[in-house]
């Protein structure tokens, strides 16, 4: 037990830092302050922190900011000059460069050409067939969920948290299947009131307590979109699901959220690589 009491311990503190980058992407991030707000020795913390999340506090930092700058890329007209600038690169060079390697395109390129284009462009030719959807029948499953209020785009802070106490508490599941649930529409009110919840499905049998929150995700029928590419560029995927796939298929939403399925780790794997299935609920079928 004191094991366990010792590693929530280490959890949460990192969980503080995570939280404390994610508010202050676009400030200078010093890791003294980092170590303290973890309470952990300078000399240590940035080791502890690369060995219980999976990857070094530098790279956590970079990939947050890059992914806010495709964000920007994709989804506004802010000038690349400004993004650099918001992403706390000394030039546009060096952005580019390191853009680059994690979207695989240029941020010119990207701006012009990357997934989020190509399903805009399908929406402007009313193309129901270019893009893998199926119809599928999932069970009900029970899940352990925490909430997140705030931009889609960062709910892996919660699914960090959700991560950190299940694992704190010896349940969580070998093989842990991350999911996103997204209750608001981004285009009706503003970022920072969004709501959304990170959702593990677990065992029957298993408690679940403040924090987390029961969750049951609504068995039945969903139309699945297997998408390939950076969460940035989903909003683009979800307009084609729903302004012209969804009257192209003669079916009619259910009542419930949209969720996601995450399939691989942006920890593990360039951005341009994640896949994500996004499940569209349906009513019942005749």
């Amino acid at each position: 037990m004191h094991k366990l009491r010792t590693l929530e311990s280490y959890r949460e503190r990192l969980d503080r830092v995570t939280s404390y980058i994610h508010d202050h992407l676009e400030d200078e991030l010093s890791f003294d302050r980092l170590a303290e707000i973890a309470c952990l020795s300078p000399y240590h913390w940035s080791r502890i922190y690369h060995a219980i999340q999976g990857e070094t506090i530098a790279n956590t930092i970079r990939r947050l900011r890059l992914q806010r700058a495709a964000d920007r890329l994709a989804n506004t007209a802010m000038e690349v000059s400004e993004i650099v600038e918001h992403a706390k690169y000394g030039s546009a060079e060096a952005f580019g460069r390191a853009f680059k390697d994690m979207f695989g395109l240029p941020p010119a390129s990207y701006r012009a050409k990357g997934s989020h284009a190509a399903f805009a462009a399908a929406n402007a030719a009313v193309d129901a067939e270019g893009f893998p959807t199926e119809i599928v029948e999932l069970p009900e499953r029970r899940c352990a969920g925490i909430d997140h209020v705030g931009s889609y785009i960062q709910i892996d802070r919660a699914m960090s948290r959700l991560f950190s106490d299940l694992s704190a508490q010896g349940v969580l599941p070998t093989a842990p299947a991350m999911i996103g649930l997204f209750f608001d529409d981004p285009g009706l009110g503003p970022e920072e009131a969004l709501r959304s919840r990170a959702v593990l499905p677990i065992e029957p049998g298993v408690e679940i307590g403040s924090p987390l929150v029961e969750t049951i995700l609504r068995g039945g029928s969903y139309a699945r979109l297997s998408y390939t590419g950076p969460y940035a560029d989903m909003r683009g995927a979800y307009r084609w699901l729903l302004g012209t796939w969804l009257p192209a298929s003669g079916l009619e939403p259910g009542d419930a959220p949209i969720f996601e399925a995450y399939l691989n780790d942006p920890r593990e794997v360039p951005q341009n690589q994640l896949r994500t299935d996004i499940h569209l609920p349906l009513q019942a079928l005749a």
